[in-house]
């Protein structure tokens, strides 16, 4: 048996309740950008891809019994996130009244239990397997939201429920 633990992921196809794909769908369609508290809460940030070539690595080459924890050495704030989404969105696609997406930022209560530092030693998987992520924060985040932009499509799909009729109708008979 392997084992491994990840850190926060983001990338294409993320469920656009999380952070990232939340926040990239409100600044384009006008809506607030909830951040939680006062923002201030960290996270270990990992590209998805990343994420799945870690995990290859740790079937190819992990000791059977260990667990393997899998970090992108890019903790953050989440108010630090939602700033650097602004500020691609607002090179990438500015909105009409030239005003910055950071705007739209309002602070909410923070949940209950919220915990203010999520981290990851990923110091074994880089030193036993010779693993580490190829995306910087920076550049996987700016994939992330150059995939959100070409694809509002398959979010506004997602968002409506009507990925739940294609699962029915090709998965119901199984």
């Amino acid at each position: 048996m392997l084992i491994t633990n990840c850190s926060n992921n983001y990338g294409p196809y993320q469920f656009p309740e999380k952070l990232v794909p939340l926040t990239i769908h409100h600044a384009l369609t006008g809506l607030t950008l909830p951040v939680y508290g006062d923002g201030q809460q960290r996270r270990d940030w990992l590209y998805v891809v990343d994420h799945c070539t870690a995990i290859r690595a740790v079937l190819n080459r992990g000791r059977i019994g260990e667990t393997y924890n899998i970090g992108g050495s890019s903790e953050k704030a989440n108010i630090e996130v939602v700033h650097t989404l602004c500020n691609i969105l607002d090179a990438e696609r500015p909105r009409a009244d030239g005003r910055s997406y950071r705007e739209q930022i309002e602070f909410v209560g923070d949940r209950p239990g919220h915990d203010r530092r999520y981290a990851i030693d990923a110091a074994k998987i880089a030193s036993e397997l010779g693993w580490t992520p190829t995306e910087t924060f920076e550049t996987g985040i700016r994939k992330t939201v150059r995939w959100y932009l070409d694809n509002a499509k398959w979010v506004e799909r997602v968002l409506s429920g009507a990925y739940r009729d294609w699962l029915q109708k090709n998965y119901s008979n199984r």
